[in-house]
């Protein structure tokens, strides 16, 4: 029989979103709030076009991302920001340095631009710190540096962290939710 002595090991994975990255992006150089700011990422001017994203303001109206400029209600009045992916690039780049500070590269997961994994299960004695209090600190810093929101889920392995983080976080007051096996 195999030894599956590794499977003991209590994992703690972070599983981190950047809230409408694009649209807050878009937000953040404008100095606007993404929260209360009616800002859609897509081609002006072009009817057809798809939306790449939209701010936290317009999901809260209805409005969902990838869907065509045609689709919102004539009703809302909004801003349209050109998609610009060389900002994209750099804000991603400077939240990727955040992660950077608390993990080794071999402990991260990049997973798109604005999605990442992070194991953080041999840096809990390090910080002193739970998986919980430790995410607080890492969401707060790319708040704090970036001006970026971002939601995470906590969990025992990537699928768990993942569900998580796309389940119940989005929908959290801090944007984090936590998840076992059980």
């Amino acid at each position: 029989m195999e030894n599956l002595e590794h499977l003991k090991i209590k994992r703690n994975i972070i599983c981190i979103d950047l809230k409408s990255f694009f649209a807050s992006c878009e937000c953040i150089e404008r100095k606007l709030d993404p929260f209360t700011t009616p800002l859609v990422v897509a081609e002006p001017n072009r009817n057809g076009a798809i939306t790449l994203a939209v701010t936290p303001y317009m999901k809260s109206l209805g409005v969902k991302s990838r869907g065509r400029i045609f689709e919102i209600p004539s009703n809302i009045k909004y801003i349209t920001a050109r998609p610009r992916m060389s900002l994209y690039i750099e804000m991603s780049k400077k939240v990727i340095e955040i992660y950077l500070e608390y993990v080794s590269s071999e402990d991260l997961h990049i997973y798109s631009i604005d999605e990442c994994f992070l194991d953080v299960t041999n840096y809990k004695k390090l910080y002193n710190k739970t998986p919980l209090e430790l995410t607080k600190e890492i969401l707060n810093k790319i708040r704090t540096k970036t001006g970026l929101y971002a939601t995470a889920g906590i969990g025992p392995n990537l699928l768990l962290a993942k569900i998580a983080m796309d389940i119940e976080a989005k929908k959290s007051p801090n944007f984090i939710a936590e998840w076992s096996y059980n």
